[in-house]
């Protein structure tokens, strides 16, 4: 079992994704701001973050950006969801630091599978 800290300020879409990776037997903690977001995740250290990149207070790339300059979560892995199917974004959100970009329209496979080959490459 992975804890994952999902930011997402829609409640419907984290409650989904929620529910998807707890069904997969993950512990997921979904915040729903942007600065929050990044005090939670720099303390409480997640195995993996999902970031939305539109969230109030602090954009997902920029708290990707600063989790990858602080020492305690440089190398955990960040996983961006995204609605933009624009490649400048997806490429916006790499250059930021997620390990990967997957548009928000999400399958539960898709996540769940894309969520364990994440967490397995960061062993």
């Amino acid at each position: 079992m992975a804890r994952i800290i999902y930011v997402e300020d829609d409640d419907l879409m984290g409650s989904v994704v929620k529910d998807i990776l707890t069904a997969a037997g993950h512990a997921v903690d979904v915040v729903s701001h942007g600065t929050l977001g990044l005090q939670t995740i720099a303390s409480d250290r997640p195995d993996l973050v999902i970031l939305d990149i539109a969230l109030p207070g602090m954009s997902g790339i920029d708290v990707a950006r600063n989790l990858r300059q602080l020492p305690a979560t440089r190398l955990v892995p960040i996983l961006m969801l995204t609605a933009s199917r624009s490649e400048s974004v997806s490429r916006e959100a790499l250059d930021a630091g997620a390990d990967d970009v997957m548009i928000k329209l999400v399958s539960y496979t898709g996540l769940v599978s894309k969520v364990e080959r994440m967490l397995g490459a960061a062993d």
